[in-house]
C-alpha cells in the first residue's frame, strides 16, 4: 500500500500530513495496567504538540482522542473506516476551522459503515502514512501484530510501555517508552529573591 494525496478524502487541515506523525494503536481488549502510563504518552503529546495519526477505535483510542482534542494547539489526524459523513463537520468544527484537525479515508460518503474489511483497509493506511508506532498493548496474533508484520510497517520505529505485558513487542524490537517531555525534564529550581541571604 503506498497512498497517494488524491486518493484522500479529507476533511479539515491537509498540511497535518506533511507533519511527522506517531501511529497510535491498541487491542480492543487490554489490561488496566496500561491505562495511566498511556494517559501520560498522551499527556506529553499534548505537551510536545505531536500529531498523532489514529483510527481511535478502541475504547482506550477513544478516550485519548478526547483528551488530545482539549490541548488547544494539538494536531490530530483521525483516519476513517467508512466515509466521510456530514455530521463530522458539525461536531468538530472549532477544531477543524482552528487548523489542528483533519479527517481522512479512502472511502466515498456513501459508505456509512465500518466493517471488519474497512477496518483493515483503514489500519493499513494509518501505517503507510506513520512515520513511527505507539502501540501500549496487543493481543497475541490478533489484528494490530498482523498490521506490524504487514510490508507497510517495516522499518518503522515501534514504541510501547516498558511492562511485563508487552514482552512480546520488547522481543521483536519495540522500543520502551520513555518520557522525555514535560514528564522527564527536571523541574528548575526557583529563583532566590535578590535579598535573600544564606
Amino acid at each position: 500500500m503506498n497512498i497517494h494525496p488524491e486518493e484522500l478524502r479529507t476533511l479539515g487541515n491537509p498540511a497535518l500530513l506533511q507533519r511527522p506523525k506517531t501511529a497510535f494503536f491498541c487491542s480492543r481488549e487490554y489490561p488496566e495496567a496500561i491505562e495511566k502510563p498511556t494517559y501520560l504518552w498522551a499527556l506529553e503529546q499534548r505537551y510536545d504538540q505531536n500529531c498523532v495519526l489514529s483510527g481511535f477505535h478502541s475504547k482506550l483510542e477513544q478516550a485519548v482522542f478526547r483528551y488530545l482534542l482539549q490541548g488547544p494547539e494539538q494536531p490530530i489526524v483521525y483516519a476513517l473506516g467508512r466515509g466521510i459523513q456530514n455530521n463530522v463537520r458539525f461536531e468538530y468544527g472549532t477544531e477543524i476551522e482552528a487548523g489542528r484537525l483533519l479527517f481522512i479515508t479512502l472511502f466515498e460518503s456513501q459508505v456509512r459503515n465500518i466493517t471488519t474489511e474497512t477496518a483493515e483497509i483503514r489500519n493499513l493506511m494509518v501505517a503507510d502514512l506513520a512515520d513511527q508506532f505507539f502501540v501500549p498493548y496487543m493481543t497475541a496474533s490478533g489484528n494490530i501484530e498482523r498490521l506490524l508484520a504487514h510490508p507497510v510497517a517495516q522499518g518503522k520505529p515501534i514504541y510501547t510501555l516498558d511492562l511485563p505485558v508487552n514482552d512480546p513487542l520488547l522481543q521483536r524490537g519495540a522500543i520502551p517508552f520513555r518520557p522525555a517531555g514535560v514528564l522527564g525534564r527536571p523541574k528548575p529550581c526557583p529563583p532566590r529573591p535578590g535579598n535573600l541571604t544564606l
